[in-house]
């Protein structure tokens, strides 16, 4: 018998298990059990909820930032390991949170170990602010066919810690046309898979200073969600990039769960993106792992 929260950040849903030891072996198998809808609690993923020095993927984490005291261990509903998820980050940080294993006040900030390097968190107007890191184009720019759409459409290929691939649309007839139950078909394939998203700039696309899109995406390892913390990250910096210099830095994108924020901004190893959004936690019980 095993304690689990459910939470969730804009409709992209979580088991949450604590285990600070690192004394609980989740297989493949239990992962996409604990997620599945309709014989298990329900969700997009499973985040772990680990000491960095309890598992061998931590030292990495502690030699980068020694304060990274924990680490998010998140699995896609298949049971598949991700690098990455950006909504699962503020949904880990908000159960540290409210178990009181950690604290951040505002202006502080909380680093947290992932597969992809250290994340650092801070409290924001609307939940909480993880900074992705640099980010930048990978060079796999395929092109895309998904149910719904009558013709392949490139795509431009963009990491932030896991790997996107992300496609314009001209409307929102077309965007809400796509048949996402079906796994879109990439050409040349990624070789470790890709994220998928679709998007619509808006009309206009700059209100204010501010960019305007509205996306769906396919999630590789889990299918539609949604929403998609990382995927929105590179949903902004695509129509930024398509836009030209004189687009903005500040971002809404627009997902099926909700709205949230993109910021990019330079650091001293390059441009890094941030992503801004609400974090709740849903409910708690017990699961046997089968």
């Amino acid at each position: 018998m095993v304690a689990f929260t459910k939470g969730h950040g804009t409709g992209n849903d979580f088991v949450i298990i604590a285990d600070p030891d690192g004394e609980i072996e989740l297989s493949a198998e239990q992962v996409a059990a604990l997620c599945d809808r309709h014989f298990g609690i329900g969700a997009d993923g499973v985040l772990r909820v680990v000491r960095s020095a309890a598992l061998p993927e931590g030292a990495a984490a502690l030699a980068e930032e020694p304060a990274a005291e924990w680490f998010m261990d998140y699995r896609n509903a298949d049971g598949s390991i991700a690098e990455m998820c950006g909504n699962g980050v503020r949904v880990f940080v908000h159960y540290l949170v409210r178990a009181g294993l950690a604290t951040i006040e505002p202006g502080t900030t909380l680093p947290i170990g992932t597969r992809a390097g250290v994340r650092d968190v801070t409290s924001s107007a609307n939940g909480y602010q993880v900074d992705l890191g640099r980010w930048r184009l990978s060079g796999d720019d395929p092109l895309a066919k998904a149910r719904g759409l009558e013709v392949a459409r490139p795509g431009l290929g963009i990491d932030v810690g896991n790997p996107h691939v992300v496609v314009a649309l001209a409307s929102e007839e077309e965007l809400a046309g796509l048949e996402l139950e079906y796994i879109p078909e990439l050409d040349p394939t990624p070789a470790g898979g890709a994220n998928v998203e679709f998007v619509v700039p808006g009309e206009p696309l700059v209100r204010d200073g501010i960019g305007h899109v509205t996306m769906r995406v396919f999630e590789r390892g889990v299918g539609e969600t949604l929403s998609c913390g990382t995927g929105v990250a590179a949903t902004a910096l695509a129509v930024r990039h398509w836009a030209g210099a004189a687009a903005p830095d500040n971002w809404r994108v627009d997902v099926p769960g909700g709205t949230l924020g993109v910021r990019m901004f330079p650091a001293e190893d390059g441009e890094h993106v941030a992503l801004s959004g609400p974090a709740q936690l849903v409910y708690s019980g017990t699961v046997d792992l089968i």
